[in-house]
């Protein structure tokens, strides 16, 4: 299809001109000349049409925004976007939107602009030519050009997303000032800031970007990591990236799975091989954030040194395929919920519309059990409706006990967590947690929004235990409620322990803290011992909410105290800040505070028959 498109153009022969456009250094990114030779720049409308640029130009000034289909950050933006453009219109600034991504066909341009009902001009750029010769390296990187097509401008739209932060409303509306000072006859006074979004899908994904402005250091820059062995033969999909995708990516990067995109084939590596190179580089993927030097964990995601340059050399090279016909089998995902056919589901009563923008508080949902009698669950799984807008979900018990204590709910009757990459909770035969009789569970879900309205009903999944039951599982929030966080401080500190009243066995951790949240360590004391660290999260990042399962319990005699330290960052120096002039407290909301490590432990109790027979009621079944 594409290729007749350009045959229309006479594409080729249009290039023959332009082809001398090479990359502009990044010096020379923030002031340019007037580019006449934009004026005839050869582009395409969804439908197949060939057009010019200049046909897209205003009368005042033009603003280009390079877009992506699948960019979760650029999709967020696509209301602002067109609010914009009808805004300025009338004014003598017209806005066009520009896919360059290699991959991205003409349909799937135009479905994009159909589902966020863009009123305002999208096209495609062939062979994402017009993005070389502009320099452009992500989705969402607005230019704002005079009429000789001069850039005065290009940078964010504004600075409301960030890869790990959102804010509710923006503070800097950098691409606004822009265009106001262009139709108020100024100088733009701020004429380049960073951007934050996708790599643009070139054909060569070996092109080296600039970085991607992040709220945090990952783990990888605190601590780097072991030099990997050198790879010196070459590197291919079929001998060994396909086998690490499998293992490392997969999980996530599939089809009805939080990844936003699928890594199933060396189809789908190839195409998304820029935005591979730049979150492995980085650090950022796979999502892991416990010092290597502490503790050793069953559900560790991080890639081995050895995994690391592999992937690296490989998109070096060009993300080459090999022998296809040797790659490694596909690996197979259970159907359905991960731990199996399960004996009870409870889904939300009723949907949740996610908003398309902004910052969603913190949502609670009471969805009642039905149980006439206790019930020892033996695993537990909760899954989001709608994996593309939830952010996390943790699951309470409430018994209707009645406790004076606020926090209640944070004390020893948590279920489960969801989070993207994360595994449900399985306990080891003869384990299991209890769920009385009566109780109802409590979602607390965060959403996320992704630039149009979505509804969600997400549930929780339930094993129950089928033989004698030797050890219980409880869930402690080891917190610290008393939180006053002063304005400004960069480095404040919070603890908080809990003594183990009877010999028990360490499962794992989850730390959870908000926005301000800025590292998390949990340490061991046993009586008359010093203190041991098994878990040392030096940079939290609030968008993954992982839980750290030890590879082997961690055996406590009655009396052992586990610790918890966190700091947290107040100050304006943290992008993910809400409001660095206010003094923080505890809160359920993003914009307060939180520190609690949710700790897993079991304890030995007398054997017992598991469960009942009493059925589960048939409206809470699904």
């Amino acid at each position: 299809m594409m290729g007749r498109v350009l045959k229309r153009l006479g594409f080729f022969a249009a290039l023959a001109v332009l082809s001398a456009a090479s990359l502009r250094s990044d010096d020379s990114r923030e002031t340019a000349p007037p580019d006449a030779r934009l004026a005839a720049w050869p582009l395409v409308l969804p439908d197949g049409t060939p057009r010019v640029f200049r046909e897209f130009a205003g009368s005042r000034a033009t603003v280009i925004v390079f877009l992506g289909v699948d960019c979760p950050i650029g999709n967020l933006y696509m209301p602002r976007l067109s609010e914009l453009a009808a805004g300025y219109v009338g004014r003598g600034v017209r806005f066009l939107g520009v896919n360059s991504n290699a991959h991205e066909t003409l349909d799937q341009i135009a479905e994009h602009a159909r589902t966020f009902q863009a009123r305002w001009p999208i096209v495609k750029d062939p062979e994402n030519r017009l993005a070389d010769h502009l320099d452009a390296e992500r989705t969402c990187e607005a230019l704002v050009l005079d009429p000789s097509f001069r850039v005065v401008y290009r940078g964010e739209i504004d600075d409301q997303y960030r890869l790990d932060a959102r804010k509710g409303t923006p503070d800097q509306p950098s691409l606004v000032e822009a265009l106001d000072d262009v139709l108020a006859g100024r100088e733009v006074a701020v004429a380049s800031t960073p951007v934050v979004g996708c790599p643009i899908e070139r054909i060569d994904p070996r092109r080296k970007l600039a970085p991607n402005p992040r709220t945090r250091r990952t783990v990888t820059e605190l601590v780097p990591p072991t030099p990997g062995e050198a790879v010196t033969r070459n590197v291919t999909w079929s001998g060994e990236v396909a086998a690490i995708v499998q293992n490392r990516c997969q999980t996530c990067h599939r089809p009805g799975q939080p990844g936003r995109f699928s890594l199933l084939t060396y189809k789908n590596a190839k195409r998304w091989a820029t935005s591979i190179g730049e979150v492995v580089s980085e650090g950022r993927m796979p999502p892991w954030h416990a010092d290597p030097r502490y503790g050793h964990f069953a559900n560790d995601r991080s890639l081995t040194p050895r995994e690391r340059a592999t992937l690296l050399a490989w998109i070096d090279a060009g993300a080459p395929a090999g022998d296809l016909e040797r790659q490694p089998p596909p690996r197979r995902f259970p159907d359905g919920w991960t731990i199996g056919r399960p004996d009870a589901v409870f889904m939300m009563e009723e949907p949740y519309i996610v908003a398309p923008e902004g910052a969603i508080e913190i949502q609670h949902f009471r969805v009642p059990t039905g149980f006439t009698e206790d019930r020892w669950v033996q695993a537990v799984e909760a899954r989001p409706g709608d994996s593309g807008v939830v952010h996390h979900i943790v699951v309470f018990v409430d018994d209707h006990k009645g406790r004076d204590d606020d926090a209640y709910r944070y004390v020893q009757t948590h279920l489960v967590n969801y989070a993207p990459g994360d595994l449900p909770s399985v306990f080891p035969e003869g384990t299991a947690k209890l769920i009385p009789a009566g109780s109802d569970l409590i979602f607390d879900v965060h959403y996320t929004p992704v630039g149009r309205a979505r509804l969600d009903r997400s549930s929780v999944a339930l094993k129950f235990a089928t033989g004698p039951i030797n050890r219980r599982a409880f869930t402690v929030s080891v917190s610290q409620k008393h939180l006053v966080i002063p304005p400004g401080a960069s480095n404040y500190e919070a603890v908080a322990s809990f003594t183990f009243p009877n010999d028990v066995q360490l499962i794992g951790v989850m730390p959870h803290m908000h926005l301000r949240g800025k590292d998390f360590l949990c340490r061991t004391i046993r009586p008359g011992g010093s203190p041991e660290t098994f878990l040392s999260v030096p940079s939290y990042d609030f968008a993954w909410q992982s839980i750290y399962r030890l590879a082997t319990p961690l055996e406590l005699p009655r009396g052992s105290r586990i610790e918890c330290v966190a700091h947290f960052d107040n100050s304006a120096a943290n992008p993910a800040n809400p409001d660095p002039t206010k003094t923080v407290r505890w809160g359920d909301q993003s914009w307060d505070e939180m520190m609690i490590g949710f700790v897993d432990y079991s304890e030995a109790i007398s054997g017992r028959v598991a469960n009942g027979s009493n059925a589960v009621p048939a409206s809470n079944r699904r």
